[in-house]
């Protein structure tokens, strides 16, 4: 937290405009490049019951997650010149 209170504090003091941005769903759009199987949910009706559902995005709380965000958002910093 004193991490972005100090950026906070330089940007005030340089009176630089600052911006917020929400990422609390960007997992949920990104694909997945494995692939990863689940039980389905309970009270999901299946035919049988040895049933998996394949996942074509990711979930939180998968292992993958951060890691492939973290990709993504490393791979679009770079396509802009950041270093």
């Amino acid at each position: 937290m004193t991490t972005v209170r100090t950026i906070l504090a330089i940007a005030a003091s340089k009176a630089w405009p600052v911006h917020q941005m929400d990422v609390k769903n960007a997992l949920l759009n990104e694909n997945l490049k494995e692939e990863i199987y689940m039980k389905p949910p309970p009270g999901m009706s299946m035919t049988a019951s040895d049933e998996v559902c394949k996942l074509r995005n990711f979930l939180y709380g998968l292992k993958q997650a951060p890691r492939a965000w973290f990709e993504k958002f490393h791979s679009t910093l770079l396509t802009f010149s950041f270093t």
